[in-house]
Parts: structure tokens; sequence; C-alpha cells
């Protein structure tokens, strides 16, 4: 294993951010490579325990000639959000400097045009030089895993269109329950990484894949969780030939994939103290109480009631228990198109 890093330079002087960057050189240079990064979302800690184990695995493997194709590992890829902590609190999802999502705003370019990314990086302000170098990395693999969590979630992961159904051996090596198929209309880093795939201009001889993975909930940084996750990537990376082992396929995926648009984001209709109703994993049906709202403690109509708007299946859930007006409450997988109107693009900020 080689270690490097990538230093990312403050807009005051003496300020910089290093990125650790672990790269695994494979043995076969037909052999697909892979690219995984983790925290990306500075506060969502599961991605880099999981990857940390991942590395444990995949040194052992340098150690018996396994690594057929290159294989880079972000484990901690924002330092610049992991660095935010007003009050002691790690605030790792926007960039506090410029307010942008750590993961929007990804350029939209072609595989040809990668090598303009790192041209401009002193003239950008730390974020997006963040954004281009953490894009060229990715760019250079076939298959792309950014590793992040919800709030309490299921194990779930983000997939382009044109990769499912042939991603089927991921959501089996990773026990998903759900899969949540993306238009490809974001600029999130997983959907700029499928853009750029899409619109190459040359055939790719091997099976591609960009996805985002969401490693449960922010509270599940636990140890057995991650070896096991650590283990299903290390096998999925055997199945698709990065990694030589005698790993057998994985069996039939027995989850649910849906477009986004089967997806139910549900919203606080005021702002208020939360009383949730259900938890994550529970079927509901439409018109069946989610939560309360306390928004005037006291008051003879101080409580309003959230319901299903229709039959599905919870997937994450809020851990906050005081939300602003529009607030998340809840995902769920519907059996059909939510009567809601979604934009294109992400489902949330």
């Amino acid at each position: 294993m080689e270690q490097s890093e990538i230093l990312i330079t403050g807009e005051t002087p003496g300020i910089s951010w290093s990125v650790p960057v672990m790269t695994f050189k494979g043995a076969n240079p037909s052999a697909p490579t892979a690219y995984l990064q983790g925290a990306l979302h500075a506060d969502e800690l599961p991605g880099p325990v999981v990857l940390h184990f991942l590395c444990e695995l995949l040194r052992q493997a340098e150690q018996n000639n396994q690594i057929a194709g290159n294989i880079t590992i972000v484990p901690q890829a924002n330092p610049i959000g992991l660095s935010q902590m007003p009050n002691r609190q790690l605030q790792g999802r926007f960039d506090i400097t410029t307010g942008t999502n750590f993961n929007r705003n990804f350029p939209l370019i072609t595989i040809q045009e990668r090598e303009q990314l790192l041209a401009n990086t002193k003239d950008q302000n730390p974020a997006d030089q963040l954004k281009s170098n953490l894009l060229y990395m990715a760019l250079g693999a076939d298959i792309v895993v950014d590793l992040h969590c919800d709030y309490e979630s299921l194990l779930y992961t983000y997939v382009c269109e044109e990769f499912w159904p042939d991603a089927k051996d991921f959501a089996a090596a990773m026990n998903l329950h759900s899969v949540f198929i993306a238009d490809g209309q974001s600029t999130a880093f997983d959907e700029a990484v499928s853009h750029a795939f899409r619109k190459d201009e040359n055939t790719a001889p091997v099976r591609r894949l960009a996805t985002t993975l969401e490693l449960r909930g922010q509270m599940d940084v636990d140890e057995k969780l991650a070896q096991a996750d650590a283990t299903g990537l290390f096998n999925f990376l055997g199945n698709r030939n990065v990694i030589t082992t005698d790993t057998p396929p994985p069996g039939d995926w027995p989850g649910k994939a849906v477009p986004l648009d089967y997806i139910e984001v549900i919203r606080t209709p005021v702002a208020g103290t939360v009383l949730l109703a259900k938890n994550i994993g529970d079927d509901v049906k439409t018109g069946e109480l989610l939560a309360k709202i306390i928004h005037w403690p006291g008051g003879q109509n101080g409580m309003i009631k959230v319901l299903a708007p229709q039959d599905g299946t919870i997937v994450t859930r809020t851990n906050a228990r005081f939300a602003a007006h529009g607030d998340q409450l809840y995902k769920i997988i519907g059996n059909k198109p939510s009567a809601t109107l979604k934009e294109p693009g992400t489902l949330e900020y």
C-alpha cells in the first residue's frame, strides 16, 4: 500500500488541509479499477470506519498478491468539514464559508476533460479544490463507491438508471434493504461520475458503477457492522475482478429498487417538538399516524398529526426531536409514484 496526501490550501495565510489517500497497486493493467471514499459529509462517520477495516483486508490481499486492479481509498475525504466544530458540535454537511453542500456542485464533465479539473485549483476556494481533486481521482476508476449515511436508516444505496439492474451484485454483496434509482440530474458526487461515464466516447471494456452507499444512521458507528460492511465491499470487488478471490458470486437480491419518484419524503408542516410514532423498517398504511408535532405547547390546538400519504416501508427517520418547518422526518418507499411533485435531482438539500 502506498500512502500520499492531497493538499488543500486555505484562503487566509497559514491555513491548509491534507487529504490522506491509500493506493493499492494492481498487478494486471487490464483489470477493473476502483475508487472508494468516506465522509464527504464529514459528520457521517460509518464510512471511515468501514474503509479502515477494508484497508486491513486489502493489505492482507496485497500480501497474497490478490490485487488485480488499482484500488484507491480515501477514508476521510473532507478535512475541511471535519474541522468545522462550532461549540464542539461537528458540522460536516455544508461548507460554513460558502454555505454550499459538500456533496453538490461537482462539475459535470467528460472523462476526456478530466485533466482540466486540476488545471486551475489555485484559483478555487477550498471546498471547490477538494471537489476537483476527489472527482479527478474517481474518474480514473471503473467502480466508484461514495460512502455516506442518513440520520437513522436501513442500509440502502443510490444508483443512476444506467447501472440498474446490473448493480444487483452490489446490492446482494452489501445485503442492502433497498436501492433508490436516481435520474442522473443532480451534481452530487456519484452523479457527476455517472455523467462522465455516460458521456464517455470510448466504450468501457469493463462493467462500470458509480453509487452512493448509505451506511445506516449517523450513530451506527459499530465495529461488527463495519467489519461486515467491509467484507461485503471486499467480496464485491472480488466478484468484479478488481481482486483475485475465490468468493462465490452473490445470490439473488431480495430487496426493493424504486425510482426516486416512489420515495415519499415526509416533511414537517410546522415547526415544533417531534413525537415520532414509527421506526425504520416499519410498514405503514395510507393515513396511518407517522408523527405528532407540538407547535404550541400548552395551546388547545397546539399539536398536529402527520399521516402516511400511501402504503410503504420506512427506510429513514430523523434523529432530531425539534424540527423547523419543512424539515425531513422520514423517507418511505411507496408502491406508486408520490403525489408530491419532485424536481429533478436529489431528494434533499
